[in-house]
């Protein structure tokens, strides 16, 4: 179901979140096929080229037919921050809106996605290289926790906020506060949101989640996890911040021989886990903005009645405007 191609004046997105391996992908991509919408993707691991086998990075054949945004946007030795993402999410939905389409905002990382559905100011302070390399030689030699303590005690709201494995941002909040004077906490400010928005929230049982987890590494594995890490150090250095990423920093150290394919698997399923709870912080299934879907116990057909009868509201209040 699609409205005619002009630009759509109320600005709906769809968003759809939820933690590692639940079923994002198939979801969306079933309801953009069905909608003729057009998928915007909020996940930062998915930036990069070459990096697909270990972000689990919707196939060619998945994506066949159904237009996808910002996924193979950047190599790997580019950085792309919080600011350059927003900037190219909010491009993306308004050129989306102008075919008359529908985007749908899909992601796992929760940050990503609200800096667009909330209307983030990120600080405006530009990089400054010689500050920032002073930071990355101290996070060198000190660690990453020394750095997110140092954070914690300059800007605990910030600290909070920033997992302390991130050096990136740890290093970019830091960055902000010796180069302004001010917390970076006190920077970030929010406008009301650009869109009438929509979110679904899926979410299995805790159990079935982590089996689906360690079912998708294995599946990794099979399909070449090990040698795509192989093909990329032939072009990168491994102290990329891209392959920070959870598996990728693992199998590099296989590669170089600092620990064996099990360990690195295990701690791979380990950290996969972590990461899984750590996504139910930014989307709470109490909250009432976020329509909760149990994929355990309803089918498909639900979601897409329930988006269907909202996308059908909006299409018909869009037609009245433009009457």
């Amino acid at each position: 179901m699609s409205i005619s191609k002009t630009r759509l004046q109320n600005n709906p997105l769809l968003v759809i979140v939820g933690p590692t391996a639940v079923g994002k992908t198939q979801v969306s991509i079933e309801l953009a096929r069905r909608l003729d919408a057009e998928i915007v993707s909020a996940d930062s691991r998915l930036f990069y080229r070459g990096m697909d086998i270990g972000t689990a990075k919707p196939t060619p054949a998945e994506r066949q037919g159904i237009p996808h945004h910002l996924i193979d946007v950047a190599d790997p030795d580019e950085v792309w921050s919080l600011a350059l993402f927003q900037q190219a999410a909010h491009q993306a939905i308004g050129a989306i809106h102008a075919r008359g389409k529908l985007p749908i905002l899909v992601g796992g990382t929760g940050q990503y996605v609200k800096a667009v559905i909330e209307g983030w100011q990120p600080p405006e302070q530009p990089p400054i290289p010689s500050l920032r390399a002073v930071l990355e030689r101290m996070a060198a030699e000190q660690g990453k926790d020394a750095m997110h303590a140092m954070l914690t005690f300059l800007d605990p709201i910030a600290a909070q906020k920033i997992d302390p494995r991130n050096v990136r941002r740890t290093i970019r909040a830091l960055e902000v506060i010796f180069s302004t004077g001010r917390r970076f906490s006190d920077q970030r400010r929010k406008t009301s949101s650009p869109y009438q928005v929509q979110i679904i929230g899926l979410t299995r049982n805790r159990k079935i989640l982590y089996e689906r987890v360690d079912a998708r590494i294995e599946q990794m594995l099979q399909q070449g996890f090990l040698d795509e890490v192989r093909r990329l150090l032939e072009k990168y250095p491994p102290d990329l911040p891209a392959f920070s990423a959870i598996g990728y920093r693992q199998m590099i150290e296989v590669v170089q021989g600092k620990r064996t394919l099990e360990e690195a698997v295990a701690e791979i399923k380990r950290l996969t886990r972590r990461y899984v709870r750590q996504q139910g912080a930014w989307f709470r299934e109490e909250d009432p903005q976020i329509h909760w879907f149990d994929l355990d116990q309803i089918s498909f057909e639900e979601i897409f009645t329930f988006v269907y009868s909202w996308w059908k509201e909006v299409s018909q209040n869009e037609s009245s405007m433009a009457k």
